[in-house]
C-alpha cells in the first residue's frame, strides 16, 4: 500500500507540476506584486521528525511573526492571500515537497517545531512516522492544528484506515472545497 501510495504521489505532483506551471507562474508574478516575495519557505517537522523545507505561495505580509496559522493576526493576510487560501492554491508548490518525497499528497499536515502540544501528542500515536501531507481527514473536516489533541487523534485514525480509495476521497473533497485549511482567526 505504502508503494502505491508514494507512485501515485509521485505521478500526481509530476502531472500537477507540469500541468500547473502557468498558474505557478502566474501567481508568482502576481506575488510580487502583492508582497514583493511570493514564494515562503517555512522548516517543518517531517517524518520522523526530520526537518525539512515547506514551500508554499506567501499569504501574509513578509514580516508577519512565524507563528501557526491560528495564532497569526488576520490583518497580517493580504488581499492575493485570502484568495489563494480560500481556493487552496497557496498549497500548490507543496507539489515540489511531494515529488521529493518529504511529503505525500495525504497525510496529517507538518507543524512547526514550536508546535510542541502537538509533536507530543502525534509521537505518542505513531503519527510522526508517517510522510507529513498536503490533505487529509483533518483537513476535509475542518480541524487544524488550534485543536492538538483532537488533530492527533483524527491524524491517527486517519492513518489507521489510508486505503488507495480514502487516499482519493481526501484528494478529492480538498480539490472540491471541502474544509477551510488553516484558519486565521477572524478573517479566514
Amino acid at each position: 500500500m505504502v508503494v502505491l501510495i508514494r507512485l501515485f504521489d509521485v505521478l500526481f505532483s509530476v502531472l500537477g507540476l507540469l500541468l500547473g506551471f502557468p498558474v505557478l507562474i502566474l501567481i508568482t508574478v502576481i506575488g510580487l506584486f502583492d508582497t514583493g516575495a511570493p514564494i515562503f519557505c517555512q522548516k517543518r517537522v517531517g517524518r520522523n521528525k526530520k526537518p525539512f523545507t515547506l514551500v508554499k505561495f506567501r499569504t501574509m505580509k513578509p514580516d508577519t511573526a512565524s507563528v501557526a496559522s491560528h495564532l497569526a493576526s488576520s490583518d497580517a493576510i493580504t488581499p492575493l492571500g485570502r484568495f489563494l487560501r480560500r481556493t487552496k492554491l497557496d498549497e500548490l508548490p507543496q507539489l515540489w515537497n511531494v515529488l521529493k518525497g518529504e511529503m505525500s499528497l495525504v497525510g496529517p499536515r507538518p507543524c512547526l517545531f514550536s508546535q510542541s502540544e502537538l509533536i507530543t501528542e502525534r509521537e505518542q500515536r505513531g503519527v510522526l512516522a508517517a510522510r507529513p501531507g498536503i490533505t487529509g481527514l483533518a483537513q476535509v473536516n475542518d480541524i487544524d492544528m488550534s485543536t492538538p489533541l483532537l488533530l492527533a487523534e483524527t491524524d491517527e485514525k486517519m492513518l489507521q484506515n489510508l486505503t488507495l480509495g480514502a487516499y482519493f476521497r481526501y484528494i478529492l473533497m480538498t480539490v472540491v472545497g471541502k474544509g477551510s485549511g488553516d484558519r486565521v482567526p477572524g478573517r479566514d
